[in-house]
């Protein structure tokens, strides 16, 4: 079956209108179907070309900000919380499409998160609070990571429950399954939206009305004007891959990452290619301008991957840019959008963002359905990334 949009040529109703259909909205209509609901996907793009295309692919349960960080903002339960979720997100996702059979090669991984400097006090800070918070995992030192994994850092912390996938292919497959249950994809971009009493009517650029129950925002870094979070901005992140070298793959293949504010991660595909990723900015998002910097970035990228893994072949096949979202807390932004009764954001962002996708997926379902968690206050759009609500 086919993910081919079609024009919309009549105004329509359904249950759920969930307006984007990458890697988020396909996660949100899988759910929904499965729920019986009558559920419509639009997007102005083909199925996984906006934020979907720019994914590190790594599905990590591990927040770009440390479980340190996040009490300091939030308090230790708030934090542990977070994380707790995050795993079981990982789990939940991994359970799903071997459930449903998707081939979207993934593999089961541990991440290595690697001192960025020449301590690794913050790491063992880390892993010490990890541990309270019932969190699996484990401290290596220098001597342990050189002598496992050939990485001369200070340090690491090595942690299970992790994969990776093709967020494309997963997309794809999990659109596909909503689509045999009866969701309809359409091309449009949705320009207004109207809460009224029982409904919420979304206004298409082509003059078309969608009416729906409830509306599902999955449109990645763009974001409508009704969507207003201080804690939210754009970056560009940009990539590379190797020729594919089986021979010269770091031990398992673990996922890379670096306890650093300036984002590097490393990973590898089933064909032996080493992918790096990083150099991220928020100033360059315009796509010409950022795409014409990815010569300038790549030769960053093989350089840094030569510092990390000096027995990687240099020898690049892909380069590669793309834009997604960032907030300051490290944290999603899920749940309703203030003021407008009926509509929910789904916006999974930073280097575990289809982690995040697959949180926003159950979580708004299940406040479709009319439960609610005390997360949908942790990720709440009117935060402000200091403990607060607004």
């Amino acid at each position: 079956m086919r993910t081919v949009r079609r024009p919309l040529t009549e105004d329509i109703r359904c249950d759920v209108l969930i307006v984007g259909c990458g890697i988020t909205g396909s996660l949100v209509a899988e759910e929904l179907t499965r729920q019986g609901l009558d559920v419509v996907v639009i997007d102005r793009e083909p199925p996984g070309k906006g934020s979907t295309a720019a994914s590190t692919s790594m599905l990590l349960w591990e927040i770009d900000r440390s479980l340190v960080e996040l009490t300091g903002l939030y308090g230790y339960e708030r934090a542990a919380r977070t994380y707790r979720a995050s795993h079981q997100a990982v789990r939940g996702l991994k359970s799903l499409v071997h459930k449903l059979g998707l081939p979207c090669e993934m593999r089961d991984k541990d991440s290595l998160y690697l001192a960025a400097g020449d301590s690794a006090k913050g790491l063992t800070d880390e892993h010490a609070l990890r541990l309270r918070a019932g969190l699996p995992g484990q401290f290596l030192d220098h001597r342990i990571l050189l002598s496992k994994y050939e990485i001369a850092r200070a340090g690491a912390m090595l942690s299970p429950g992790s994969a990776d996938a093709d967020p494309l292919q997963l997309a794809s497959g999990l659109l596909r399954v909503a689509i045999s249950r009866g969701a309809r994809l359409f091309e449009g971009e949705a320009v207004a939206f109207d809460s009224a009493a029982q409904s919420v009517r979304v206004q298409l650029r082509d003059g078309r009305m969608v009416e729906a129950r409830h509306v599902v925002l999955a449109t990645g870094y763009v974001m409508p004007d009704i969507v207003r979070a201080t804690v939210q901005k754009p970056s560009s992140s940009w990539a590379i891959a190797t020729r594919p070298q089986p021979d010269k793959l770091w031990r398992d293949g673990a996922l890379i990452w670096e306890d650093n504010k300036d984002y590097l991660y490393a990973r590898t595909t089933q064909a032996g290619r080493i992918i790096i990723g990083g150099e991220d900015s928020d100033e360059i998002i315009e796509p010409d301008t950022r795409d014409a910097l990815i010569p300038v970035k790549a030769r960053a990228l093989s350089a840094k991957l030569k510092a990390l893994w000096p027995r990687a072949e240099l020898d690049i096949e892909y380069r590669w840019a793309g834009t997604f979202d960032t907030t300051s807390d490290g944290l999603p932004l899920i749940g309703p959008v203030p003021h407008h009764k009926g509509v929910h954001a789904a916006y999974g962002y930073g280097g575990n963002g289809i982690t995040f996708s697959y949180m926003a997926a159950q979580l708004i379902c299940g406040a479709i359905a009319g439960e609610h968690s005390v997360l949908l206050e942790d990720f709440a759009l009117d935060r402000d990334g200091s403990g607060k609500t607004g």
